[in-house]
């Protein structure tokens, strides 16, 4: 791993000074090191990489200076709309570093939902007309983000620097969890489950909550056909709940999701509740971190998540959920009604140590699914 304070030092003296983006597991120690060494003023954590860009734009406009954005390489999709219509050579023409975290790198075993963008990530550079370079050695890091911003400069575009594993994090991550009292994920999925069981359809957000959900299902004996684990597509699970739900209306569709995730695209909340997805239960698995790319702060302890879900139309508690005998006296007293149901569960962060890896089928999963939800 390259030295993170020389990095940044060297970038300073390109006068890179503003940083955009989300967390990467690939970015973990670069990410913390922002987190760690800069005000909010030059370090914004975007709820998703299209916003990162647009916030990179703004930055430049009003300073002239070249920013930095950050993301995993499965944001690229986000990140695309204002890549090619507002930073794009041929409409403003707005410079700007971009450093992306190479899941699904063809040369590394990945999960199966980093494989085909992993694949992807250099063409959809060159198909974008962005140029690039890979970070594949600690000792050219620092010349090549000297490239890239001279480069960037030059042409009036965004530029990018496409990060392989081990290169700006360790090749393990070391997280520290503060101790509190509070229930964790997997506590959570288990109380809900155990009120529930079988009478529901169950999704699990993108990241560490899969394994949690997927486990606590089985340990439940609760087959394999109520189950969805949403591992890609971060921000997304509630708007599959939402098919599923209007698909089905007689079945209670239950989403795990997580604060950043929840964040990423909160626009789904007003449309679960526009279109009255009333037999969906959507809870947050609340802890206030970033944590399967490293635990960097999330807006979920800032932002009154219960306040924006009532806004939009849900039913709710009226305040976020701590303790497990809360959250199961809601599930008892759980009807299908008229709108979606939304609980903010303010949970502790990780994950136990024996937890297994998601070792799923995903077409048998899915294949399950349809045959359960066809009965």
């Amino acid at each position: 791993m390259v030295n993170q304070k020389e990095l940044f030092e060297a970038l300073n003296e390109m006068d890179v000074d503003f940083f955009t983006g989300v967390p990467d597991s690939l970015l973990n120690d670069f990410c913390l090191y922002m987190t760690n060494n800069m005000t909010a003023e030059k370090h914004v954590m975007a709820a998703n990489e299209g916003n990162a860009i647009a916030i990179a734009a703004g930055h430049y406009m009003a300073t002239g200076k070249l920013p930095l954005v950050y993301m995993q390489n499965s944001g690229i999709g986000n990140a695309t709309n204002p890549l090619l219509s507002l930073t794009h050579d041929c409409v403003y023409g707005i410079p700007m570093l971009l450093v992306i975290g190479w899941r699904g790198d063809p040369a590394i075993s990945d999960h199966a939902q980093h494989k085909k963008q992993g694949e992807l990530t250099p063409v959809l550079m060159k198909d974008m007309d962005i140029p690039y370079e890979i970070l594949d050695d600690d000792n050219t890091v620092i010349e090549k983000f000297r490239w890239a911003a001279d480069k960037a400069r030059e042409i009036s575009s965004p530029v990018a620097l496409i990060a392989k594993k081990a290169i700006l994090t360790q090749k393990e991550k070391k997280q520290v969890y503060a101790e509190i009292s509070l229930m964790n994920r997997e506590e959570a999925v288990a109380a809900v489950v155990d009120i529930l069981g079988d009478d529901a359809i169950y999704l699990g957000t993108t990241g560490r909550a899969t394994r949690e959900v997927h486990e606590q299902l089985k340990q439940h004996n609760v087959g394999i056909g109520h189950e969805w684990q949403n591992v890609g597509s971060m921000g997304h699970v509630s708007s599959v709940g939402l098919g599923l739900a209007l698909a089905c209306p007689e079945k209670k569709i239950v989403v795990f999701d997580g604060d950043a995730a929840a964040v990423m695209h909160m626009g789904a909340l007003a449309t679960n509740c526009r279109y009255k997805a009333g037999n969906m239960i959507h809870i947050v698995l609340n802890n206030g971190v970033n944590e399967s790319v490293g635990g960097q702060p999330s807006a979920g302890y800032i932002v009154n998540l219960t306040g924006v879900a009532e806004a939009c139309g849900y039913r709710t508690p009226g305040h976020a959920v701590e303790t497990k005998e809360e959250l199961q006296s809601i599930m008892h007293e759980y009807k299908i009604e008229d709108m979606p149901l939304f609980i903010d569960v303010h949970v502790r962060q990780g994950i136990r140590s024996d937890m297994p890896k998601l070792g799923i089928d995903h077409k048998a999963v899915k294949k399950e699914l349809m045959e359960n939800l066809s009965k």
